[in-house]
């Protein structure tokens, strides 16, 4: 299926699932150097009633919204990363969920991906099996797909997400990586 939208001009907010997967299909990864700092991040339409509340708890938690995802380059195919948090009760932003970098193939359709593998380090999303893939819909706006889950059918749920940046520095690694 082909949706024949301009990435120049699209609203990410407004599409289905279907059709941000689809879209997600025809776009291409950005590059490792590209994926430099803090971009601010929302979540789009989730395919369930599920995955909407999990992500209700989750990120758009009222009392620690989620607000943004990091990376930096490490060298040529491989990078760092962490998830920013802002509890309403601070004028800080928390950094957790460290996260390693790279460019992989894309479990939906096997073509290159940024892809976001939080598997390596200990923390909750690491032992969900979480690893996001992220592709360019145009220069500074990204189409991000989260997964999770404990068996191949629970990490093929899509769970769409949309990033805008860099709009920030990355502050500083956090974690250290399992052997």
């Amino acid at each position: 299926m082909t949706l024949t939208l301009d990435p120049a001009t699209v609203d990410l907010t407004a599409l289905s699932v279907t059709d941000l997967m689809v879209l997600f299909t025809q776009l291409d990864a950005p590059t490792i150097a590209e994926m430099d700092g803090e971009f601010d991040a929302t979540l789009l339409r989730q395919p369930n009633i599920a995955s909407t509340v999990i992500g209700a708890i989750k990120v758009r938690n009222p009392l620690s919204p989620w607000r943004a995802k990091a990376f930096r380059p490490i060298d040529d195919t491989s990078g760092r990363g962490y998830n920013t948090f802002r509890p309403i009760f601070s004028d800080t932003d928390v950094q957790r969920s460290p996260m390693l970098t790279s460019i992989a193939p894309s479990r939906y359709d096997g073509r290159p991906a940024y892809q976001l593998d939080y598997t390596p380090f200990d923390g909750i999303n690491g032992r969900v099996n979480m690893v996001d893939e992220i592709r360019r819909l145009r220069p500074g706006v990204y189409l991000g797909i989260g997964t999770w889950g404990f068996t191949d059918g629970q990490r093929r749920v899509p769970l769409p997400f949309r990033l805008v940046g860099p709009a920030r520095p990355y502050t500083a690694d956090l974690g250290t990586p399992r052997s």
